[in-house]
């Protein structure tokens, strides 16, 4: 659980952050890593000193008149060799046999050579860290091979490290103390990178920003970086759909406005016809059928339209779940038949038994039933009901043979819908010409809408081709 969360992120803190906490957690190993340096290159310059003082007065050992090893160091030499002001230097010659010749008595001995060491060799000094007196010092030793024996002799030169670390620390300031003024100028210098970095954002919210309610135009995705521009492309995509889709509206709002406007006027005149003085009881009770008839034509295009635009948002917002399509069709069309039997049309089902796993698909049962209902609601509007003619309405569902997929289908026997009219009849409220048929032009538009929402196809052709009343066969195909 994070303390301290901010309430929306900023990608400039998040940049700034990522940036400035390597450099920080840098900043201490640089320190480690110089220190470590600095002793190193403060040990060399006096490691090589000693090794010098040790080969020198490696040069003083001689061997005696009976092969006994002797040490001469001359005053002045001596007196160099501890000429030092900072620092104390102490040596020691030891013969042979271990016999102490010459300067400190209990200067620590080192471990003694391998066998198989070649102590002739120009690095034949070696160098370690110890303690004398209770002070840490840097000792140089050296083995030397006595002539015509072979003893070797011990030469050591201690040093304690005053020097080394009064030069390492002088190495350290030097490199360190550029940093302290180094890192806020480079904390700075990042500040302002960032900074410029995002300006192109900034300038892009004040192009948003200053355009007006009303100006759906695409952003321009030259003026961004490469970084942004799949958001702006996107954004572009949102706003040409969003004009299209108020485009579509305000259509259809004025498609609605204009077929709302016929029977809203009837149903004005046919109340000015009733207010008249000298109208009878026939003729008010005529005006009141014609103001009944009205207001139901005005009803069903109501009722048409909210279930169009429930057909277009709905999906979105309404659950799907298994739908089994025999099922809804059979409750379709009982709902429908004392509708056909008013208009003496035969209303039937053939097709598979509900509860068949063969077209039970995923999909919104309020929606689908709606497609459904609108679909034999358009047959029984154009199936003929004369007595010399009775229509016939046939529904289907069941599954292609071959596709495996799940269909609905409606067939009628009325005058059918020419090919050049089978796509238009599916535009909102455009209807066929040479029917007289009550209708809002929405039912179709409905099918469609829904079925696409399903993953599906709508299509008609022809129930009985060549003959005078052809029929129209309309088909739901959904995926299988």
């Amino acid at each position: 659980m994070k303390i301290f969360q901010r309430a929306q992120r900023s990608l400039f803190g998040e940049i700034l952050d990522w940036m400035l906490t390597p450099l920080l957690l840098l900043w201490p190993v640089s320190l480690a890593l110089t220190w470590l340096v600095a002793q190193n290159l403060a040990n060399k310059p006096f490691d090589r000193a000693l090794v010098y003082n040790a080969q020198a007065l490696a040069q003083f050992i001689q061997v005696g008149p009976g092969k006994r090893v002797r040490f001469n160091l001359p005053q002045p030499a001596s007196e160099l060799l501890r000429a030092d002001d900072s620092d104390n230097v102490y040596y020691q010659v030891l013969g042979g046999n271990g016999e102490f010749l010459s300067g400190e008595r209990d200067l620590p001995k080192p471990a003694a050579p391998e066998p198989n060491e070649d102590i002739e060799a120009p690095e034949g000094a070696h160098l370690r860290d110890t303690e004398f007196r209770g002070l840490p010092v840097r000792v140089a030793h050296l083995w030397v091979r006595m002539e015509g024996s072979s003893q070797l002799a011990l030469v050591q030169v201690a040093e304690t490290r005053e020097k080394r670390s009064v030069l390492a620390t002088e190495i350290i300031k030097g490199v360190m103390l550029p940093q302290f003024a180094i890192l806020p100028l480079a904390v700075l210098l990042v500040w302002l990178a960032l900074v410029r970095g995002i300006k192109p954002l900034a300038e892009l919210e004040e192009r948003i920003r200053a355009r007006k309610p009303d100006d759906l135009s695409p952003l321009d995705d030259h003026a961004v970086p490469q970084e942004v521009a799949p958001l702006v492309a996107s954004v572009n995509d949102l706003l040409t759909r969003l004009k299209d889709s108020i485009a579509t509206q305000k259509r259809f709002l004025a498609d609605a406005a204009h077929q709302l406007k016929t029977p809203l006027a009837g149903l004005r005149m046919q109340a000015d016809l009733a207010q008249r003085q000298e109208s009878s009881a026939e003729d008010l009770k005529q005006s009141l059928q014609q103001i009944g008839r009205a207001s139901v034509r005005a009803t069903h295009t109501v009722n048409q339209l909210l279930a169009l635009a429930r057909a277009e948002g709905g999906g979105a917002t309404l659950g799907q779940q298994p739908c089994d399509l025999a099922r809804l069709t059979i409750e379709v069309i009982q709902d429908a038949v004392p509708r056909a039997m008013e208009r003496h049309v035969d209303l039937g089902y053939d097709g598979l038994e509900a509860g068949s796993p063969d077209v039970t698909i995923p999909g919104n049962p309020t929606l689908l039933k709606e497609m459904i209902r609108n679909m034999v609601d358009n047959a029984i509007n154009y199936a003929p009901s004369t007595p010399g003619h009775q229509g016939v309405i046939t529904a289907r569902a069941f599954k292609d043979g071959l596709s495996r997929a799940p269909i609905i289908q409606v067939e009628d026997n009325g005058p059918g819908i020419p090919v050049s009219e089978r796509e238009r009849v599916f535009e909102p409220f455009y209807r066929a010409l040479g029917t007289n048929v009550d209708g809002s032009g929405l039912g179709l538009p409905i099918v469609r809408e829904i079925a696409r929402q399903h993953g599906a196809e709508v299509s008609v052709e022809d129930a009985r081709s060549g003959q005078t009343q052809p029929g129209a066969c309309f088909t739901v195909r959904f995926s299988g």
